[in-house]
């Protein structure tokens, strides 16, 4: 007997390009493709949600993502490398596709793409940028239209 697949819902972020919701197959190989390697669960938010990205983004040198902020606004964490968001209720032994309100928050969270710096000792600064720009501006520095 096989095991029926299933798909999930789930906010994707790619490092250097916006979010997107996207509809990916719950299984394992899939997230492990998703993000490049090993997963990793981490859950820093309030809500039922799971940030899941790669357990060595950092380690590997992938390219820095998003920052991940406290409530007073400063970075606790940077993630390294693409990641999605999904919903995983504790009672829950599977992720689970985002519910509406929860896409729209998150969403607007981590839409935008950000570049991560470190701000004269006073610790990292994520600033959020629209990669379109940033494609343009490097078409104008090679002389390109």
């Amino acid at each position: 007997m096989t095991e029926e697949r299933t798909t999930i819902n789930v906010l994707l972020c790619r490092a250097g390009q916006r979010a997107e919701m996207i509809e990916m197959e719950d299984s394992l190989e899939t997230m492990q493709k998703l993000v490049g390697g090993l997963i990793e669960e981490y859950m820093p938010f309030e809500d039922d949600v799971a940030l899941v990205c790669n357990d060595e983004g950092k380690m590997r040198g992938m390219p820095l993502n998003r920052a991940i902020e406290g409530e007073d606004g400063k970075i606790l964490d940077v993630i390294a490398g693409d990641f999605f968001i999904c919903y995983a209720p504790i009672e829950s032994e599977r992720f689970l596709s985002l519910p509406p309100e929860l896409e729209k928050k998150y969403k607007e969270k981590f839409y935008w793409p950000e570049q991560i710096f470190m701000k004269n000792g006073e610790g990292l600064k994520a600033v959020k940028y629209n990669p379109e720009f940033r494609e343009q501006e490097a078409r104008m520095l090679r002389g390109e239209r």
